[in-house]
């Protein structure tokens, strides 16, 4: 009897054991002691900080500076850039593209998981979060490439070559992104506690509400050159009355620190290469209009002890040598912040809408933006540099370009794709590298499409010359 039962054991064990064979061999693999899923809340830190330091602090940014003329080219693929040698690379921004699709593909995974049909259908706020920051990624992308791939993205392996969108069309979807946005932050109720996972707003959700309706202010005068009359500027004004109420409400990543390999990229990139000096033509329209303060704050002196810019387009090779003035913002900022949008933008923003739509209280709100852009860098001055150096330029047929003017030396440095965007938009103000007219380069008006797409998705991509080609919105065709 025993050997029956030992057999009868030994049968009953080669039976489970065959059976479960394709079952356990699936699992060799696999971690199981970890989710193979994570939550939505915690990818908001890794598309927060992403977001913040690959699509608006690195590449893009240094190269948005040098086009224009914050900063000169003073050294290697700057210096190139300055004098547009180099502007047509194709690995110029390979990471910049990949850092911003990977940041949307982490955008859509949460609004996945938290749509009603996800495993998080009650999670608003994670779904509020990034279906904005889907819409910032999306609008930086378009901005500095024109047509992108967008409806056809996203997609995997299911699809490598996904078509290109018209800009105009991508601009809906920002729009609509913000608005769902807009909706599940305005909801009372939410299943998930995500304040130490939110690095902009530590889980205040109001500011984030201010945030998405800022960034409509923001997008809807980008368009405002191309579409429908005064309309956008109407919306530009209504989105403004729910947006930032001061700069303690701004879109500001301020989590960095003092380490190799937590700080600023600004600072990392000054420090590891010193490619780029305090360009001319932004020191003498300071100069011009004597801002003194903020010369003082923006700006070290150079060697020989004197405020000495680089000129656009014809710096000598100087690699922080004490040739040229450098950045002090930079040089202070290892732990700067990263703005993605601040509220001395809105103030400006508002100043630009109201004066084109004839409200004469655009001044106030200039004003306004004057004051908290001189708050934001820690400079005195502000209101007495609007009363004697701002307010009597505004004559008749001047006051735009006086606005612009003003948002553009306020946006140095760190805010310079805006700058950037600014000036495709309005030629404000004028600039002066040389390379800007030569007869085979000229102006940058958007980037050139990167490596990995034309190895892989050459069949989709425009065919576009960076130098005579604008984007959609700054009045190109598409």
């Amino acid at each position: 009897m025993k050997n029956i039962y030992k057999y009868l054991i030994l049968l009953l064990s080669i039976v489970v054991l065959s059976s479960c064979t394709d079952s356990i061999m699936d699992d060799v693999n696999k971690d199981l002691n970890h989710s193979s899923t994570a939550e939505a809340r915690l990818l908001l830190p890794s598309v927060i900080v992403e977001s913040a330091f690959g699509t608006t602090g690195t590449d893009i940014a240094w190269y948005s500076s040098v086009y224009i003329e914050h900063s000169a080219g003073t050294f290697g693929q700057l210096q190139t850039a300055d004098t547009r040698a180099g502007c047509r690379e194709a690995s110029l921004f390979n990471n910049s593209w990949n850092s911003i699709y990977t940041n949307l593909m982490i955008c859509k995974d949460i609004m996945t998981k938290c749509s009603p049909t996800g495993n998080e259908p009650g999670n608003y706020y994670c779904l509020g979060i990034a279906q904005l920051l889907s819409a910032y990624n999306l609008a930086v992308l378009t901005d500095m490439w024109g047509q992108v791939p967008w409806t056809q993205a996203l997609q995997g392996s299911s699809n490598y070559q996904p078509a290109y969108d018209k800009q105009q069309n991508i601009y809906n979807s920002i729009f609509t992104l913000l608005d769902a946005s807009i909706a599940n932050f305005s909801k009372t109720t939410n299943s998930v506690n995500i304040a130490k996972y939110d690095l902009i707003y530590g889980g205040v959700i109001s500011k984030w509400k201010k945030a998405a309706y800022s960034l409509k202010a923001r997008y809807y005068l980008r368009l405002s050159n191309r579409v429908g009359g005064t309309t956008y500027l109407d919306n530009a004004l209504t989105a403004v009355t729910s947006g930032f109420a001061t700069a303690a409400d701004a879109f500001i990543f301020n989590k960095y620190e003092a380490t190799a390999t937590g700080e600023n990229p600004w600072y990392q990139f000054y420090y590891d290469r010193s490619y780029l000096a305090v360009g001319k033509t932004l020191y003498d329209i300071m100069v011009a209009r004597n801002d003194t303060n903020r010369i003082k704050t923006y700006f070290l002196k150079a060697a020989d002890g004197t405020y000495t810019p680089a000129p656009n387009g014809t710096a000598i090779a100087s690699q922080a040598d004490g040739t040229y003035s450098l950045s002090a913002l930079t040089d202070a900022g290892q732990t700067a912040a990263t703005p993605l949008m601040t509220f001395h933008e809105l103030k400006f923003i508002e100043a630009e809408a109201r004066f084109r739509k004839g409200d004469a209280a655009y001044k106030t709100a200039l004003q306004a933006g004057v004051e908290a852009s001189f708050t934001y860098n820690s400079v005195t001055g502000g209101t007495a540099h609007y009363t004697n150096d701002v307010a009597p330029l505004l004559t008749s047929g001047n006051e735009l370009k006086q606005i612009i003017t003003e948002k553009y030396i306020a946006f140095y440095e760190f805010e310079s794709i805006e700058a950037y965007n600014d000036y495709r938009r309005t030629g404000i103000p004028t600039l002066h590298n040389p390379a800007n007219n030569f007869a085979n380069y000229g102006f940058v008006n958007r980037l050139p499409y990167p490596t990995s797409e034309v190895t892989s998705n050459s069949a989709h991509i425009p065919v576009v010359d960076i130098f005579k080609d604008k984007v959609w919105w700054a009045g190109g065709t598409e």
